[in-house]
């Protein structure tokens, strides 16, 4: 029996321990204090007409001028008082997640039960696999459904929003915009607007170093790198998160108050991993975090801070999925293929960065056996930010409005796969 104990306790301390936590709040610690109170400029605003066949339009001139981009194929008049967990973080009348198959905006809080109360925006799917990647993301009482195709316009084009970006009430469509009431709940014939905000001035890159301890550090154009925070445990493999079936390699699938997902996969297959804030980790919802190898897991510098979620530049305002096949069709193409955001690795031993492997399976089959140690020699993660031609150095900002709105009068492809496919199944992060 004593052999056997001993047997059993050198099994138990080779699975992945639990991530480290911080302090029980959450928010920005004194490392990203620059970030989390950044000048945002307006780059597009979304307005959408809650009826049915409803317009979806964009606009690049703060309303002056519209764009029809799609139509609501079913309104919603619902709210889901048992918003996904993270969702309890965002404030209320702001968009709290954003991602290539859904885009998540919040009404309030039900603080009975710890959640955000929400309601959601759908994209459109071309064939059954693509249905079935978006059923598990939105509630359908409390969705309006669109005609938009994931992966673009609204859902990963140059419409898509940010987390934290501005929702707000155009009922008169005169561009004359209220905030959200409180225990607000959708209206048949509401019409909502989406303002879409970036930083006035985006990071060059963002690096993580992917080992327990790794520095996380940021860098702007022309500066040093700084470093903000830690790897509290790093990510070895991939899953089989659904929404990756709408994006591509080295593409952020979805970002929200506690998930960064990076897509691994092409269009039509799903494969990807995720970045969360060390208190998400630590939820009791979210116990394979805990278990499984499918997410880096991340803090600020000091254990004494407050943990991230909800905190820019990772979990607000500075990242969107932005990735459309037809921004070379953009009426201005460079500023279309220069908005995207993309993720590559450096390996093992390498001085490189490179791109991101393209690992991937297919959706509702077993996970392969090489998924969980998939990025197993990834040294580094990177994010690169967009180049956008008026970015300014920081004695410019003062001229920028700051991040409070303002209120004015698919045919799947057929990839290779790197491995076989076998064995067992991931949960989706909540």
């Amino acid at each position: 029996m004593k052999h056997l104990s001993l047997i059993l306790f050198a099994f138990l301390s080779l699975l992945p321990q639990p991530a480290g936590a911080t302090t029980e709040g959450h928010g920005p610690s004194p490392e990203i204090g620059a970030e989390a109170s950044a000048p945002t400029i307006e780059i597009a605003r979304v307005r959408l007409h809650n009826i049915k066949n409803g317009v979806i339009e964009g606009s690049r001139d703060e309303g002056k001028t519209w764009t029809p981009i799609g139509r609501i194929l079913q309104p919603v008049i619902k709210v889901n008082r048992r918003g996904f967990n993270a969702s309890k973080y965002g404030p209320a009348g702001t968009v709290i997640a954003t991602a290539v198959n859904a885009v998540h905006l919040k009404a309030g809080n039900n603080t009975a039960e710890n959640r955000g109360i929400i309601w959601s925006l759908s994209p459109a799917a071309q064939n059954e696999a693509g249905r079935n990647s978006l059923q598990s993301e939105v509630s359908p009482q409390s969705s309006a459904f669109t005609d938009i195709p994931g992966g673009s316009g609204l859902f990963g084009g140059p419409f898509t929003p940010f987390v934290g970006n501005p929702i707000l009430l155009d009922n008169d469509r005169n561009n004359e915009l209220k905030p959200l009431p409180d225990n607000y709940v959708p209206k048949l014939g509401e019409s909502w607007v989406l303002q879409i905000r970036r930083p006035a001035r985006y990071p060059r890159q963002i690096v993580f170093e992917n080992r327990f301890g790794g520095l996380i550090t940021l860098q702007y154009r022309g500066e040093e790198p700084k470093v903000i925070g830690q790897v509290l445990r790093p990510v070895l493999g991939v899953g089989r998160f659904v929404g990756s079936y709408f994006s591509e390699v080295g593409r952020l699938r979805a970002n929200h108050n506690g998930v960064i997902d990076v897509s691994t996969s092409p269009r039509g297959v799903v494969g990807s991993f995720q970045i969360v804030p060390a208190n998400h980790a630590q939820s009791p919802e979210t116990h394979y975090i805990r278990e499984l190898t499918q997410w880096m897991v991340v803090g600020p510098v000091s254990a004494l801070d407050p943990s991230w979620e909800g905190a820019a530049p990772l979990f607000s305002q500075f990242l969107r999925p932005r990735y459309d096949r037809s921004d070379i069709n953009d009426p201005d193409p460079i500023e279309g293929l220069a908005g995207r955001f993309y993720f590559d690795v450096q390996r093992r031993g390498k001085t490189d960065f490179e791109p991101m492997p393209t690992l991937w399976m297919l959706p509702n089959k077993p996970l392969p056996r090489w998924a969980p140690t998939a990025l197993a020699d990834v040294e580094k993660i990177r994010v690169v930010f967009p180049f956008v031609w008026n970015d300014s150095s920081a004695a410019d900002l003062s001229r920028f409005h700051t991040s409070t709105p303002i209120l004015s009068n698919e045919p799947t492809p057929n990839p290779t796969p790197q491995q076989s496919l076998d064995a067992a199944g991931l949960p989706a992060a909540q």
